[in-house]
């Protein structure tokens, strides 16, 4: 299981430079069957990782480019009669497939925003009072300008708890973008690339993320942490269940990436700030660095637990 990790991070990272964290966050979430919010400038490669993730994985994939006039039957379909067949006919919207891209997600209208929350959470839409099930498995990877930027309307809190993860790709480094550079002057990368994995090994894989084994002690550190989030007198919004049960799952396939059969609690430090950077509701407006700070200083409050007890 590690060595098929290892394969499908070697693989993205001939196109993304630098940035091997990024990709392996983005993978971890894929086997947690979570979706992606990736924030970022405009450039930096957001739209590149999902389609080199979509290439490697060897999944469907479909691009909705998000802007005002995007309407909600675009993202999940419509029905339409049809003549010659004498009857009213489904056609499909972008949600058909297996990894959706949704860029810039927010510049669109909270209207067509929202028609995402039904199937990001119960994988599947309703469209005219009929129930269309989505393929398996079903990835949400949404890129978003900062807020403030020219344009933009900012996720609702519901919309934002589906994402399981919110991560930044930032500027790459002298040395990574120099290879940037270079490896773009008469070729496309990405036509390097080849699927390492098919559409059943990624749904077997996450499976076996599944059932991997997380102890009652994980379980009472991920409580007093999410509890710590709740009480802290910089937040007004702390942690929520399904956030708790993002941790979990995020802890689980972060160990099966680095190759165990069980939850240590180094892996959930690991995926700490990431699942739940999205998701609180500070009292003042602070600075992308001050959220990061109040975070991990919840992280060091709660005392980690032994590992003694929490093995198979």
């Amino acid at each position: 299981m590690e060595q098929q990790s290892q394969k499908v991070i070697a693989e993205v990272n001939k196109v993304i430079n630098g940035k091997e964290d990024v990709i392996t966050k983005v993978w971890t979430t894929i086997l947690a069957q979570g979706h992606i919010l990736l924030e970022d400038h405009p450039g930096v490669g957001k739209t590149t990782l999902a389609k080199a993730f979509s290439k490697v994985l060897g999944l469907q994939s479909n691009r909705i480019q998000f802007t005002p006039d995007v309407i909600a039957s675009d993202v999940i379909g419509f029905t339409m009669f049809d003549k010659q067949q004498n009857t009213f006919v489904f056609k499909e919207g972008a949600v058909m497939c297996n990894l959706l891209l949704a860029d810039e997600i927010n510049r669109t209208s909270a209207r067509t925003q929202s028609a995402l929350l039904e199937a990001m959470q119960e994988h599947h839409i309703t469209v005219d009072g009929q129930t269309y099930a989505l393929p398996t498995p079903f990835i949400v990877m949404a890129t978003q300008n900062p807020f403030g930027a020219l344009g933009t309307y900012p996720l609702p809190l519901a919309q934002l708890d589906r994402f399981m993860v919110r991560l930044s790709m930032g500027y790459p480094d002298f040395e990574a973008q120099v290879a940037l550079l270079r490896n773009r002057q008469q070729q496309d990368p990405m036509a390097q690339i080849q699927a390492v994995l098919t559409q059943s090994q990624v749904i077997e894989l996450q499976q076996q993320v599944n059932h991997l084994h997380i102890h009652d002690n994980i379980l009472t550190y991920v409580t007093k942490l999410t509890e710590a989030t709740r009480n802290h007198e910089a937040l007004t919004q702390g942690i929520s269940p399904r956030g708790a049960l993002a941790i979990c799952q995020m802890a689980k396939a972060h160990a099966f990436v680095q190759g165990r059969r069980f939850v240590i609690p180094e892996d959930v430090q690991a995926i700490w700030e990431a699942t739940i950077i999205h998701r609180l509701v500070y009292r003042d407006i602070l600075s992308e660095q001050q959220c990061k700070s109040i975070i991990q200083a919840i992280l060091q409050t709660i005392e980690t637990p032994d590992q003694a007890d929490i093995t198979l």
